[in-house]
């Protein structure tokens, strides 16, 4: 007999219940990609949620691919799209919507606008390869490597900032007069020699592609298409580049101008990043408007020019450069300041002995905004000074010189000096 005391093992603790949370509510909206092919291309998940769906929400042309199986009721979307979107999912709440969109929703789709309106929890998104995926391995474009805009409900002029020699871009096209427009965008900005590829119903059986120039660019296209453009730039074309301090000849003006060199150096003190909002106090031509939205597509900008004709030149300007979404306001401040969406930045070129400019634009930043101010008269520049004294932040002088002619040698000549006085908002003005 084994002397060993046998132990029991030790009985089990009990379970302690983990909190009780609500089952998860199933979605209000499902959201299906579809390609070209149709019905034919979809995986069974895509295809149960159609079978299955009381309403059925896309295009005309996207409802025209389902097949009768799809029993629900179908509503082509109207037009403006982006409107309408509250109402008809209002009109049909309780009943089991399915929505079609064009490849990825959440690709420049609709899924962007449903989930801003829904919430993301109420959205299921089932997508399909992107047009901009089977551009890519038709081209054999790595995909990280391509830039992508969009000109479905946007103007054409803001291709003009994607455009960089060199640079591989794919145009979602808003039909079938985009490749004729982006044509003629590219030769009107220097781009000419661009080769544009135009691919159209692409992953369907009818898929084909057309070749050519912008300069000889005559081709015509199915309305479903992608362009595909390898940038070239003409030879004696102005070079401008991604970075802030665009030449001053990019821009048209009246001497109104904010100078590359100081305009390089302000846009650093403004520090734009992706999404943020400028307030541009006293446009002139709208250099620093523009180039703080070239930064990234993100980027919003509103200019405020008092004199009629500068504010449309900065239009004119913004429309060249390519953004062409600038906000113009005519008025003076800080009267025209009423009203404006709550800057990240505000930039004040122009007027700054304006009774209670500073002070207005200083109390609509929230914390952590930026204000920078440029001034080259003595009067203001006191009154940055002073400001500094109370608040901090930087204050510098800009100074710079160009070569120029004298005689048969080469001398410098001075431009006037910029003060310039930036500072972050941590509390407010006394």
């Amino acid at each position: 007999m084994d002397s060993r005391v046998r132990q029991r093992p030790p009985p089990p603790l009990p379970e302690v219940p983990d909190s009780v949370t609500p089952a998860p509510r199933p979605p209000a909206v499902t959201v299906v990609g579809i390609g070209a092919d149709g019905w034919a291309g979809l995986a069974p998940a895509s295809r149960d949620a159609l079978r299955g769906a009381d309403v059925i929400i896309g295009g005309t042309r996207q409802l025209a691919l389902l097949p009768v199986e799809c029993g629900g009721e179908r509503v082509p979307w109207p037009s403006p799209l982006r409107p309408a979107v509250p109402g008809l999912l209002a009109a049909h709440a309780g009943r089991r919507i399915a929505v079609l969109a064009s490849g990825d929703p959440l690709f420049h789709g609709i899924g962007r606008a449903l989930a801003e309106e829904l919430g993301p929890d109420a959205l299921r998104v089932l997508p399909h390869p992107s047009s901009v995926s089977y551009a890519c391995a038709r081209l054999g474009w790595p995909v990280e490597d391509v830039g992508v805009v969009t000109l479905v409900g946007r103007p054409a002029a803001r291709l003009a900032a994607a455009l960089h020699d060199g640079r591989r871009l794919l145009v979602l096209s808003a039909g079938a007069d985009t490749p004729a427009e982006v044509a003629a965008l590219l030769r009107d900005r220097g781009y000419g020699p661009s080769r544009m590829r135009v691919l159209q119903r692409l992953g369907s059986p009818a898929e084909r592609q057309a070749d050519g120039t912008a300069d000889t660019w005559s081709a015509a296209v199915d309305p479903l298409n992608v362009i595909a453009l390898d940038c070239r730039r003409a030879p004696g074309t102005l070079r401008l580049s991604a970075a802030p301090g665009l030449p001053d000849e990019a821009y048209e003006h009246d001497g109104q101008l904010t100078k590359r060199h100081v305009r390089a150096a302000t846009l650093a003190a403004l520090a734009p990043a992706p999404g943020e909002l400028l307030w541009d106090i006293g446009g002139g031509s709208g250099s620093i408007a523009i180039e703080w939205m070239r930064t990234h597509p993100s980027c919003r900008a509103v200019t405020v020019e008092r004199d009629t004709t500068r504010a449309e030149r900065i239009a004119r300007n913004a429309d060249t450069l390519g953004v062409p979404a600038l906000r113009v306001v005519r008025g003076a401040a800080p009267e025209a300041l009423a009203g404006l969406p709550t800057p990240d930045a505000v930039f004040i070129g122009g007027g700054l002995t304006a009774p209670g400019l500073l002070d207005a634009c200083f109390d609509a930043l929230p914390p952590g905004g930026r204000l920078v101010a440029n001034t080259v008269t003595l009067e203001s520049e006191a009154l940055l000074a002073e400001r500094y004294r109370a608040l901090g932040g930087e204050l510098v002088r800009l100074a710079v010189a160009h070569a120029v002619p004298v005689g048969g040698f080469t001398g410098w000549r001075q431009a006037m000096p910029v003060t310039q006085w930036s500072v972050t908002k941590t509390g407010e003005l006394s």
